[in-house]
Protein backbone atom coordinates (compact mmCIF):
# COMPACT_ATOMS: atom_id res chain seq x y z
CA UNK A 1 0.00 0.00 0.00
CA UNK A 2 0.93 4.02 -0.85
CA UNK A 3 -0.39 6.27 1.45
CA UNK A 4 0.09 9.68 1.58
CA UNK A 5 -1.42 12.24 4.38
CA UNK A 6 -1.61 16.11 4.16
CA UNK A 7 1.19 15.67 1.60
CA UNK A 8 2.58 19.63 1.23
CA UNK A 9 5.55 19.92 -1.73
CA UNK A 10 6.44 23.70 -2.33
CA UNK A 11 9.43 25.06 -5.35
CA UNK A 12 10.25 28.18 -3.97
CA UNK A 13 6.81 30.35 -3.85
CA UNK A 14 4.75 28.03 -5.41
CA UNK A 15 2.77 25.49 -4.00
CA UNK A 16 2.90 22.29 -5.91
CA UNK A 17 1.24 19.77 -4.06
CA UNK A 18 -1.38 21.33 -1.45
CA UNK A 19 -2.79 19.02 1.40
CA UNK A 20 -3.09 16.05 -0.55
CA UNK A 21 -4.06 12.93 1.11
CA UNK A 22 -4.00 9.47 -1.09
CA UNK A 23 -4.29 5.47 -0.17
CA UNK A 24 -3.35 2.93 -3.17
CA UNK A 25 -4.24 -0.17 -2.29
CA UNK A 26 -2.06 -3.26 -3.16
CA UNK A 27 -3.37 -4.73 -6.60
CA UNK A 28 -5.22 -1.34 -7.52
CA UNK A 29 -4.86 0.54 -11.10
CA UNK A 30 -5.18 3.62 -10.70
CA UNK A 31 -5.09 6.34 -13.56
CA UNK A 32 -3.38 9.59 -11.55
CA UNK A 33 -4.99 12.69 -14.04
CA UNK A 34 -4.51 16.57 -14.75
CA UNK A 35 -3.54 18.94 -16.86
CA UNK A 36 0.48 20.13 -17.02
CA UNK A 37 1.08 21.38 -13.58
CA UNK A 38 -1.89 20.07 -12.08
CA UNK A 39 1.27 18.09 -9.39
CA UNK A 40 0.79 14.80 -10.56
CA UNK A 41 4.31 14.12 -11.44
CA UNK A 42 5.26 15.98 -8.27
CA UNK A 43 3.05 14.15 -6.30
CA UNK A 44 4.46 10.68 -7.42
CA UNK A 45 7.90 11.31 -7.15
CA UNK A 46 6.99 11.34 -3.10
CA UNK A 47 6.78 7.65 -3.46
CA UNK A 48 10.02 6.44 -3.43
CA UNK A 49 11.72 9.43 -1.76
CA UNK A 50 12.93 11.41 -5.39
CA UNK A 51 11.93 14.33 -3.39
CA UNK A 52 11.17 15.07 0.44
CA UNK A 53 7.89 16.45 1.38
CA UNK A 54 8.15 20.01 2.97
CA UNK A 55 4.48 19.15 5.46
CA UNK A 56 2.83 15.81 5.62
CA UNK A 57 3.75 12.09 5.60
CA UNK A 58 4.38 9.61 2.91
CA UNK A 59 4.32 5.61 3.65
CA UNK A 60 4.99 2.67 1.38
CA UNK A 61 3.62 -1.12 2.33
CA UNK A 62 3.44 0.61 6.22
CA UNK A 63 6.72 2.18 6.78
CA UNK A 64 7.71 5.93 6.12
CA UNK A 65 9.42 6.65 3.01
CA UNK A 66 11.42 9.15 5.24
CA UNK A 67 12.94 6.59 7.28
CA UNK A 68 14.11 3.85 4.83
CA UNK A 69 14.97 5.31 1.53
CA UNK A 70 15.99 1.94 0.27
CA UNK A 71 12.86 0.21 1.26
CA UNK A 72 10.67 2.63 -0.56
CA UNK A 73 12.83 2.50 -4.33
CA UNK A 74 12.88 -1.08 -3.81
CA UNK A 75 9.43 -1.64 -3.22
CA UNK A 76 8.35 1.33 -5.90
CA UNK A 77 8.97 1.20 -9.15
CA UNK A 78 9.24 4.50 -11.28
CA UNK A 79 8.99 5.00 -15.42
CA UNK A 80 9.71 8.52 -15.68
CA UNK A 81 8.49 10.66 -18.66
CA UNK A 82 11.71 10.93 -20.23
CA UNK A 83 13.16 8.07 -20.69
CA UNK A 84 16.66 9.07 -21.13
CA UNK A 85 16.44 9.73 -17.51
CA UNK A 86 16.83 6.20 -16.61
CA UNK A 87 18.77 4.06 -19.55
CA UNK A 88 21.87 3.52 -17.74
CA UNK A 89 23.52 0.93 -20.26
CA UNK A 90 24.99 0.84 -23.80
CA UNK A 91 22.80 -1.84 -24.99
CA UNK A 92 19.07 -3.31 -24.41
CA UNK A 93 19.59 -6.62 -22.23
CA UNK A 94 22.09 -4.70 -20.64
CA UNK A 95 20.24 -1.91 -19.56
CA UNK A 96 17.34 -3.67 -18.39
CA UNK A 97 19.88 -6.34 -16.29
CA UNK A 98 20.86 -3.57 -14.22
CA UNK A 99 18.47 -3.15 -11.82
CA UNK A 100 18.65 -7.62 -11.17
CA UNK A 101 22.29 -7.33 -10.95
CA UNK A 102 22.52 -4.52 -8.43
CA UNK A 103 20.07 -6.82 -5.94
CA UNK A 104 22.51 -9.52 -6.18
CA UNK A 105 19.88 -11.73 -7.70
CA UNK A 106 21.64 -15.25 -9.44
CA UNK A 107 22.30 -15.01 -13.09
CA UNK A 108 19.47 -17.45 -14.06
CA UNK A 109 17.60 -15.43 -12.64
CA UNK A 110 18.76 -12.07 -14.41
CA UNK A 111 18.27 -13.41 -17.31
CA UNK A 112 14.77 -14.87 -16.36
CA UNK A 113 13.53 -11.59 -15.52
CA UNK A 114 14.95 -9.82 -18.34
CA UNK A 115 13.50 -12.14 -20.99
CA UNK A 116 9.88 -11.64 -19.70
CA UNK A 117 10.19 -8.08 -19.22
CA UNK A 118 11.40 -7.54 -23.05
CA UNK A 119 8.43 -9.86 -24.12
CA UNK A 120 6.13 -7.66 -21.95
CA UNK A 121 7.07 -4.81 -24.09
CA UNK A 122 7.63 -6.16 -27.74
CA UNK A 123 11.53 -6.27 -27.56
CA UNK A 124 12.70 -10.04 -27.29
CA UNK A 125 15.62 -11.01 -29.08
CA UNK A 126 16.95 -7.61 -29.17
CA UNK A 127 18.92 -7.82 -26.06
CA UNK A 128 22.06 -6.70 -28.08
CA UNK A 129 20.75 -3.58 -29.74
CA UNK A 130 22.32 -0.10 -29.04
CA UNK A 131 19.86 1.93 -26.50
CA UNK A 132 22.04 4.72 -28.56
CA UNK A 133 20.50 4.00 -31.70
CA UNK A 134 16.55 3.55 -30.36
CA UNK A 135 13.80 5.65 -31.54
CA UNK A 136 12.42 7.28 -28.46
CA UNK A 137 9.02 5.23 -28.57
CA UNK A 138 12.19 2.19 -28.32
CA UNK A 139 13.54 3.94 -25.84
CA UNK A 140 10.27 4.13 -23.79
CA UNK A 141 9.76 0.62 -23.93
CA UNK A 142 13.06 -0.01 -22.34
CA UNK A 143 12.51 2.45 -19.43
CA UNK A 144 9.31 0.10 -18.78
CA UNK A 145 10.79 -3.40 -19.18
CA UNK A 146 13.45 -2.01 -16.89
CA UNK A 147 11.31 -0.73 -14.25
CA UNK A 148 9.01 -4.54 -14.60
CA UNK A 149 12.35 -6.53 -14.44
CA UNK A 150 12.86 -5.17 -10.79
CA UNK A 151 9.60 -6.83 -9.96
CA UNK A 152 8.41 -4.31 -7.47
CA UNK A 153 5.38 -3.97 -5.68
CA UNK A 154 4.12 -1.02 -6.99
CA UNK A 155 4.64 0.30 -10.13
CA UNK A 156 4.44 4.00 -10.93
CA UNK A 157 4.45 5.32 -15.11
CA UNK A 158 4.52 8.51 -16.14
CA UNK A 159 3.12 9.25 -19.06
CA UNK A 160 3.90 5.89 -20.77
CA UNK A 161 2.45 5.67 -23.71
CA UNK A 162 3.89 8.93 -25.31
CA UNK A 163 5.32 7.73 -28.59
CA UNK A 164 4.30 4.09 -28.40
CA UNK A 165 2.66 2.40 -31.77
CA UNK A 166 -0.49 0.87 -31.03
CA UNK A 167 1.18 -2.64 -31.12
CA UNK A 168 3.71 -1.78 -28.19
CA UNK A 169 0.87 -0.24 -26.46
CA UNK A 170 -1.22 -2.74 -26.24
CA UNK A 171 1.88 -4.81 -25.47
CA UNK A 172 2.31 -2.52 -22.44
CA UNK A 173 -1.41 -2.48 -21.55
CA UNK A 174 -2.00 -6.37 -21.37
CA UNK A 175 1.12 -6.28 -18.77
CA UNK A 176 -0.11 -3.65 -16.83
CA UNK A 177 -3.21 -5.83 -16.28
CA UNK A 178 -1.93 -8.93 -15.59
CA UNK A 179 0.48 -7.14 -13.07
CA UNK A 180 -2.34 -5.93 -11.55
CA UNK A 181 -4.36 -8.65 -11.47
CA UNK A 182 -1.56 -10.28 -9.68
CA UNK A 183 -1.21 -7.90 -6.58
CA UNK A 184 1.45 -5.72 -8.01
CA UNK A 185 -0.37 -1.94 -7.62
CA UNK A 186 -0.19 0.26 -10.64
CA UNK A 187 -0.34 4.15 -10.95
CA UNK A 188 -0.79 5.43 -14.45
CA UNK A 189 -0.01 9.66 -14.60
CA UNK A 190 -1.25 10.97 -17.80
CA UNK A 191 -3.28 13.86 -19.40
CA UNK A 192 -5.08 11.64 -21.49
CA UNK A 193 -7.38 8.87 -20.58
CA UNK A 194 -8.01 7.28 -23.94
CA UNK A 195 -5.39 4.13 -23.72
CA UNK A 196 -5.68 3.42 -20.05
CA UNK A 197 -9.36 4.17 -18.74
CA UNK A 198 -10.02 0.51 -19.23
CA UNK A 199 -7.39 -0.35 -16.98
CA UNK A 200 -7.98 1.78 -14.17
CA UNK A 201 -10.15 0.48 -11.22
CA UNK A 202 -9.95 3.82 -10.00
CA UNK A 203 -9.34 7.22 -11.28
CA UNK A 204 -8.22 10.17 -9.53
CA UNK A 205 -7.77 13.85 -11.19
CA UNK A 206 -5.49 16.54 -9.80
CA UNK A 207 -5.78 20.14 -10.77
CA UNK A 208 -3.79 23.15 -8.57
CA UNK A 209 -1.82 20.70 -6.12
CA UNK A 210 -5.13 18.95 -4.98
CA UNK A 211 -7.55 15.97 -5.33
CA UNK A 212 -10.10 17.40 -7.28
CA UNK A 213 -11.54 14.19 -7.89
CA UNK A 214 -11.76 10.53 -7.23
CA UNK A 215 -13.72 8.01 -8.61
CA UNK A 216 -14.53 4.95 -10.38
CA UNK A 217 -14.03 5.19 -14.26
CA UNK A 218 -17.23 5.50 -15.29
CA UNK A 219 -18.20 8.08 -13.09
CA UNK A 220 -15.26 10.51 -13.50
CA UNK A 221 -15.67 10.73 -17.15
CA UNK A 222 -18.20 13.29 -17.09
CA UNK A 223 -16.27 15.71 -14.78
CA UNK A 224 -12.61 15.02 -16.60
CA UNK A 225 -13.29 17.71 -19.24
CA UNK A 226 -12.98 20.27 -16.87
CA UNK A 227 -9.41 19.30 -15.50
CA UNK A 228 -7.84 19.32 -19.32
CA UNK A 229 -7.97 15.80 -19.14
CA UNK A 230 -8.89 13.87 -22.29
CA UNK A 231 -11.71 10.93 -22.42
CA UNK A 232 -12.19 8.51 -25.38
CA UNK A 233 -14.27 9.69 -27.81
CA UNK A 234 -13.21 13.46 -27.43
CA UNK A 235 -11.39 15.74 -29.78
CA UNK A 236 -9.83 18.70 -28.50
CA UNK A 237 -7.23 20.85 -28.02
CA UNK A 238 -5.78 21.97 -24.85
CA UNK A 239 -6.98 24.68 -23.41
CA UNK A 240 -4.57 27.55 -23.18
CA UNK A 241 -4.49 28.09 -19.67
CA UNK A 242 -3.34 24.04 -19.66
CA UNK A 243 0.00 24.80 -21.85
CA UNK A 244 0.66 27.86 -19.72
CA UNK A 245 1.27 26.36 -17.14
CA UNK A 246 3.79 24.85 -15.62
CA UNK A 247 4.69 20.84 -15.16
Amino acid sequence: MIRTEDLVHRYGDVVALDGVSLTISDGECVVLAGANGSGKTTLVRHFNGLLQPDAGTVAVNGRSVADDLVAARTAVGMVFQEPRDQLVAATIGADVAFGPENLGLPSEEIERRVADALAGVNLSGRETERVAELSGGERERVAIAGALAMEPDHLVLDEPFTGLDASARGSVLDRLRALSESGTSVVVVTHDLRDVLDLADRVVAMADGRVVLDAAPADAVASLSEHDVRVPGERRSPSRSAVERRC
